[in-house]
């Protein structure tokens, strides 16, 4: 008999995630406070509950993939310790901060559950495409259980280390990215200024030591990455208010280790300029039309 996993929060990304489960064969039972993604996941060979209380009770696993640590502290406290059955295991795939995510792990150790905090990295073609990377932090045998499951969504699932330390990863792996992001379109931009055409400045840089990830799978400039979000006037992918919240995370758990981070303050300070100029919604690399000066709201 197939395993039976609860998934709360289906948005762009766990809406993938939840369907990559149930074409792995586990009976998926999945909850969203959005009426048009659970007909979604209803199409995904998801079956659809009518309360996340619902959806966990009698489940072997529990899924989550929520917006924020208040989000995810008010869902375990307030639905999944208490539908939960003896020794399910919980997997929280949010984005949230450290403190919480700790807070959370050791609150379902003390009532008797094992719990890892895996945020990912990849984006919604990676979450759709079964390719995430989790960055998964709690005790090892939580890790044993959780890496099977993991693994249907995902092509990396490492254990970064205690519970905590997936978060840890994550925020620090996406301020560098929101940094490398800007430094990439300040160059394009600055490119263009000089003369340069974009596809050439591509073909150049790509292979040689300016060659970065934003650039290469990621490209901020219409046509030399076709996947890239820039060929669709910055719509879908990663949107600046979700890359704002998480330099905001890093910031936050910065000034708590006492760590200098000039560089991750300015990327902050940045996307927020962007998000109040009215680019929240575009994807994170639209910030190029900002920095270029053809940003139009």
């Amino acid at each position: 008999m197939a395993q039976t996993i609860a998934f709360i929060g289906l948005g762009n990304m766990g809406s993938g995630m939840a369907a990559n489960l149930a074409k792995a064969g586990y009976a998926v039972r999945a909850f969203d406070l959005s009426a048009d993604a659970l007909v979604r996941a209803g199409s995904d060979g998801c079956a659809v509950a009518g309360s996340a209380a619902d959806a966990v009770s009698g489940a072997d696993a529990v899924v989550t993939m929520l917006p924020a640590g208040k989000h995810v502290e008010a869902v375990y406290n307030g639905e999944v310790f208490g539908a939960a059955k003896p020794g399910a295991l919980f997997m929280d795939c949010s984005t949230i901060d450290v403190v919480t995510a700790r807070k959370v792990v050791e609150a379902a150790i003390a009532k008797g559950f094992a719990m890892v905090d895996a945020p990912v990295s990849g984006g919604i073609a990676a979450a759709a495409g079964g390719t995430l990377t989790f960055m998964v932090g709690g005790e090892a045998d939580a890790f044993a259980q959780a890496e099977p499951i993991l693994a249907h969504m995902g092509k990396a699932v490492i254990h970064a280390g205690g519970a905590g330390a997936g978060q840890a990863a994550k925020i620090c792996n996406n301020m560098l990215l929101g940094i490398s992001m800007i430094g990439t379109c300040e160059a394009f931009a600055l490119s263009q200024k000089l003369g340069l055409d974009p596809q050439v400045f591509f073909d150049i840089s790509s292979k040689a030591s300016g060659q970065c990830w934003s650039m290469t799978s990621y490209c901020p400039v219409p046509g030399p990455v076709p996947a890239a979000p820039s060929n669709r006037d910055y719509e879908g992918g990663f949107a600046a208010a979700l890359m704002l919240k998480d330099l905001k995370l890093a910031m936050e758990a910065a000034a708590a280790a006492n760590a200098a981070t000039p560089m991750g303050a300015q990327a902050e300070a940045l996307y927020q300029t962007f998000s109040n100029l009215g680019g929240a919604a575009k994807d994170f690399s639209g910030i190029i039309k900002m920095l270029d000066g053809s940003w139009r709201a």
